[in-house]
């Protein structure tokens, strides 16, 4: 038996084949230095009951392509009890994202969306109205990455796009600017925050587009945005990543809420991942 267990991708995934490995042992590090015994399996093998105090999910990369394996998992570890570290509930909740319209429902400051079971350029037309903007992101509701997630200005075209469930979002022009801001939590309180800053002419901030990432502190009113999603989110999350960006209103909205296999940029935590290793320790119970 490990005490953490931590799901990377799939043995059969080629593009992960050897990507995970930094990322694991930059995740592993705090952890062993609390003496914790950390192990890895794909997360599409199956996990043997009592093979691990506790199940984190922090490297399942792929799993969005795979739904319904990846449904079949959560469905396991209910099942099984396995301790896991977010809570399968709020984990299977966080995987369609329509949860963003949920928490905009509850109060929550978030980038305004629609939500389609398919997408169509009426549906595309209705947005733009109704945002005020002559451009939208649209992106699936399942996705990773910016997996087919695209631009479509006015009589554009949905080339690239979401073939099936899809949300639709303004641009913001922030997203080039200052850019996206990550905020990391750890049994809801705050630890570190980074700024996500997509290349000229581009929208995505992932680092493997040319994003570039930097150490940022966050302005109260980013704080607070982020706290307010937090509120609204169901259950007690170990680590949450929290995606805001400058709305049209010029306010902090959230983009994404990660409780499943967010980066944690831990790097630049001031603790080196302190905080997220007394997290840990507390879901193991």
């Amino acid at each position: 038996m490990v005490d953490v267990l931590i799901l990377v991708p799939a043995r059969d995934e080629p593009r992960f084949a050897t990507t995970w490995t930094p990322l694991f042992e930059r995740l592993a590090a705090p952890l062993r230095a609390r003496g914790l015994l950390v192990g890895a399996q794909s997360w599409t093998d199956p996990i043997e009951k009592g093979r691990a105090r506790l199940v984190m999910p922090s490297l399942a990369w792929g799993y969005h392509h795979r739904q319904a394996e990846w449904f079949a998992l959560l469905d396991r570890l209910e099942a099984q009890g396995t301790r896991v570290a977010n809570p399968v509930s709020v984990m299977r909740w966080n995987t369609t994202k329509t949860y963003l319209v949920e928490l905009a429902g509850k109060g929550a400051p978030v980038v305004p969306t629609h939500a389609h079971d398919r997408l169509t350029m009426e549906a595309v037309e209705a947005a733009l109205d109704a945002f005020g903007v002559d451009e939208v992101v649209v992106k699936p509701q399942v996705s990773a990455g910016s997996q087919d997630t695209i631009r479509v200005k006015r009589h554009g075209a949905l080339d690239g796009g979401p073939q099936g469930p899809a949300l639709i979002q303004p641009f913001l022009q922030a997203v080039g600017e200052e850019g996206e801001l990550s905020l990391f939590y750890f049994d809801g309180h705050f630890s570190h925050a980074v700024a996500k800053v997509a290349v000229e002419g581009d929208f995505r901030v992932q680092p493997q587009f040319g994003g570039k990432v930097s150490e940022i502190a966050p302005e109260p009113e980013a704080l607070h945005a982020a706290e307010m999603v937090l509120n609204a989110a169901p259950g007690n999350l170990t680590y949450a990543r929290v995606d805001l960006i400058r709305g049209l209103d010029h306010t902090p909205q959230l983009m994404e809420l990660e409780v499943i296999e967010p980066d944690l940029f831990l790097e630049h935590a001031h603790d080196k991942g302190a905080a997220f290793a007394a997290a840990v320790m507390r879901a193991i119970g």
